[in-house]
């Protein structure tokens, strides 16, 4: 019990910081970005996991919890791998032929296609089968965000109860990018897998978008890049789509010379 405190400690010491604390943490340097948000308000955080050197557009927006939407995939398939919910990121859930608004949607998936095409059907299956008290227990291991699964079982991650920072979402996908989470490390390296958005010859590229679909208000893009040099950790939101965070991410990632396309 004694150690489960003090690892809950060091997690949240984290997120608070947002690394590790130290007086030699570098100072986080502004990024001038603008003009890719094109009017819109929002926020990308860039963090190197080598130099603990971080690049942020909007500062005091990448402190402000919003709600997660889909990139709650994310901790969800790890809970469900955890609990037992799924077994491996190959297993099938079967559609249950309800005509939804994407076509990707309308038939079988597994994890790893659910995590792909986003589909919001098998992670609320999925979150079903957890349960509300191992959701909660698990949510509240990761520190992530408010914690707050209030808003239903297969529901409060979208446009509810639960939110979350940039910069807590950067905390957290550091402790998964690094394998510091409280969960195996097999179904850690199984998520990140599933998370794979490209491979290229310089790097490869991880990460989660979310849309808040009932007004496309809202939209995050979030994950890492792994490089020959560094492991770079990102987290954006935009008052738009998740595909708009997405290609402003891509943008500044090649601004910082982290990749090439």
């Amino acid at each position: 019990m004694k150690k489960m405190m003090m690892f809950l400690l060091s997690i949240l010491l984290v997120c608070l910081t947002g690394s590790p604390v130290s007086a030699e943490s570098p100072k986080p340097e502004n990024l001038q970005v603008a003009e890719l948000f094109k009017g819109k308000q929002g926020t990308i955080v860039v963090k190197n996991l080598k130099t603990d050197k971080i690049y942020v557009y909007n500062k005091k927006r990448s402190k402000e919890r919003l709600t997660p939407e889909s990139t709650f995939k994310v901790p969800n398939a790890l809970i469900g791998l955890k609990t037992g919910a799924v077994k491996d990121e190959y297993e099938v859930k079967r559609w249950d032929g309800t005509l939804r608004e994407i076509e990707e949607w309308n038939r079988d998936h597994t994890l790893a296609s659910g995590m792909r095409f986003s589909v919001i059907w098998y992670y609320q299956s999925m979150a079903r089968d957890i349960g509300s008290a191992a959701m909660q227990e698990n949510i509240d291991l990761l520190n992530y965000g408010n914690r707050d699964i209030g808003g239903g079982i297969d529901r409060f991650w979208l446009d509810s109860s639960l939110k979350i920072s940039a910069q807590e979402q950067i905390c957290f996908f550091e402790n998964l990018v690094e394998e510091t989470l409280p969960f195996d490390k097999q179904q850690m390296r199984t998520v990140k897998r599933i998370m794979i958005n490209e491979e290229a010859d310089s790097y490869v590229l991880h990460g989660k978008t979310g849309t808040r679909l009932s007004d496309l208000g809202l939209g995050w893009y979030v994950g890492y890049t792994e490089t020959e040099k560094a492991e770079w950790v990102f987290a954006a939101n935009i008052d738009g789509s998740g595909s708009e965070a997405k290609n402003i991410t891509i943008e500044v990632l090649k601004q910082l010379n982290i990749i090439n396309k």
